[in-house]
C-alpha cells in the first residue's frame, strides 16, 4: 500500500477508516516499525486548544474598541448603543476566527519550530528492538545516505559517521510541515537507541550545547546552513565527545 498521510493515520486513531482500508493499514503497522512510530506519536499527540481559547479571552481588545467607539456619535436609530456595537464587534471578530486563529497559529509555530522536541517526542518511543533487525551492510548505508544529501545538500559517508560503541543502523528523511528532518540512527552497545539529526538552519554557527529531553541527553550545535543535535541515553560527556568526533569530521 501507498505511505498513509498524518490525516489518514489521525483517522485510524478516530476509528474512522472503512473497514478495509483499516485492516491494510493493521498489517502495515505490524509489518513497518517506522510506520508504526508514527503513529505512536500521534497517538501522543494532545494540543492544548483550552489554553490557547482561555488566552484568546485574555487578548480579546475590548479596552480598543471601548475607546475608538466612545469617540463615534450614539447611532440613531433607538435601541443601539455603542455597548451593543462593541459586543458585535468581539462577537464578529470571535465568530471569524479572526483571533482564535491567529493566536492558535502563533501559538502552534512556536511549537512547530522548535525541531529539537519533536525530535525528542520522537526518539522517546525507540527501543533496542526497533533497531536491531535492521541491515548493516555499507551499500544499504551509503544508498540511504544519498537520499539524506539530495533533501539536505550534504555530503555525509559512513566512515564520517562512525561513533565509537555504537552501531550505524539507518538513515532517513522524515518531515514536519514541509521541513526536512535528517535522522542517522545508532544502535550504541549499552545505552540503546542513539540518533545524530539534522535540519537546514540559517542561524549561523553555534558551539556545542547541552540539554535534557524525556531523560536523554543531547548536544546541538550549527555550523553553516544546517542545526545538529545528537540525542540519546549516552552520558552527557561521552556525547558531548561524540558530538565533537563528528564536527571534526566536517559533517557540519
Amino acid at each position: 500500500m501507498n505511505k498513509p498521510s498524518d490525516e489518514q493515520l489521525v483517522a485510524y486513531l478516530d476509528v474512522e477508516l472503512d473497514g478495509d482500508y483499516r485492516n491494510q493499514l493493521d498489517n502495515a503497522i505490524v509489518e513497518d516499525p517506522l510506520l508504526s512510530l508514527r503513529v505512536q506519536w500521534l497517538s501522543r499527540s494532545n494540543l492544548p486548544f483550552k489554553n490557547a481559547y482561555d488566552e484568546l479571552a485574555q487578548q480579546a481588545p475590548l479596552d480598543r474598541l471601548q475607546a475608538r467607539l466612545d469617540a463615534i456619535p450614539s447611532p440613531e436609530k433607538p435601541g443601539l448603543s455603542r455597548r451593543w456595537f462593541i459586543g458585535g464587534a468581539a462577537a464578529a471578530l470571535l465568530a471569524g476566527g479572526v483571533l482564535a486563529d491567529r493566536l492558535f497559529l502563533g501559538w502552534h509555530a512556536a511549537q512547530s519550530n522548535n525541531w529539537r522536541a519533536l525530535v525528542g517526542d520522537y526518539m522517546a518511543l525507540y527501543v533496542p528492538q526497533t533497531l536491531d533487525h535492521l541491515p548493516t551492510d555499507e551499500a544499504s548505508q551509503r544508498a540511504q545516505l544519498r537520499t539524506v544529501d539530495a533533501r539536505l545538500g550534504l555530503n555525509l559517508s559512513p566512515a564520517t559517521l562512525k561513533l565509537p560503541g555504537a552501531e550505524f543502523k539507518r538513515a532517513q528523511v522524515l518531515e514536519y510541515d514541509g521541513v526536512p528532518i535528517a535522522q542517522i540512527m545508532y544502535l550504541d552497545a549499552r545505552h540503546g537507541p542513539l540518533a545524530l539529526c539534522v535540519t537546514r538552519s540559517n542561524q549561523g554557527s553555534r558551539a556545542l550545547e547541552h540539554e535534557r529531553r524525556h531523560e536523554m541527553n543531547v548536544v546541538f550545535w550549527t555550523e553553516h546552513e544546517h542545526a545538529w543535535m545528537l540525542i540519546g541515553h549516552v552520558p552527557a560527556a561521552a556525547l558531548e565527545q561524540s558530538a565533537t568526533l563528528l564536527k571534526s569530521r566536517s559533517i557540519g
